[in-house]
């Protein structure tokens, strides 16, 4: 069994508003990626929420999802993977997670299959999506190793453990530029979908 993780506890700082709610084509970022990650074939889906949890709530469907509430998103990314993961465990019989992050909207069903395609080939338990020449999301972690990610801290997220656990990762490769987040006025600009 998978379950899809979604990260979307951050105070979007850069921003200086919620990026969650931002309007987004039919509705709003985080409920296009929602919808984007739930084509995917996945037995349980969780969203971790921290920052503006009730407006956020309020503006975005969550249908077909457990949402998990991070009341502690101001220790950063790392503490909204804990949460999520800890949710998934005491909730699920999940054998791996693929995570996701909330800001960022392309969300290839291509990459998400050839990760799991890649899960099924090898022994090793982190299925990283390689772009061009840098790692990116999402990432696929298997159970074992998920008392690991709920002992991190900060914001800095899983790729530094990973880095220092190569035997642990294996790499899938793809063309493609990694997907962008939505940080700013000008990634909204760029990004958002056009009418």
């Amino acid at each position: 069994m998978i379950a899809a993780l979604v990260l979307a506890g951050g105070a979007s700082q850069r921003l200086g508003r919620p990026k969650q709610i931002e309007p987004w084509g039919e509705g709003t970022l985080l409920g296009h990626v929602l919808a984007e990650v739930a084509k995917g074939p996945f037995d349980h889906r969780f969203v971790v929420l921290g920052a503006e949890t009730e407006r956020i709530l309020a503006e975005v469907d969550f249908s077909g999802w457990v949402v998990v509430e991070n009341l502690e998103w101001e220790g950063g990314m790392a503490s909204s993977l804990r949460v999520g993961l800890d949710a998934i465990l005491r909730l699920t019989r999940a054998e791996s997670v693929l995570i996701f992050l909330g800001d960022q909207p392309e969300v290839d069903q291509d990459v998400v299959q050839a990760l799991l395609d890649a899960q099924r080939r090898t022994q090793r338990q982190v299925i990283v999506p390689k772009y061009r020449y840098e790692w990116g999301n999402p990432v696929l972690v298997e159970r074992p190793l998920w008392g690991r990610l709920m002992s991190l801290e900060g914001d800095a997220g899983a790729k530094p453990l990973f880095k220092a656990h190569p035997e642990w990762v294996e790499e899938v490769w793809f063309e493609a530029r990694p997907p962008r987040d939505v940080d700013t006025a000008d990634d909204i600009e760029d990004l958002r979908p056009k009418r």
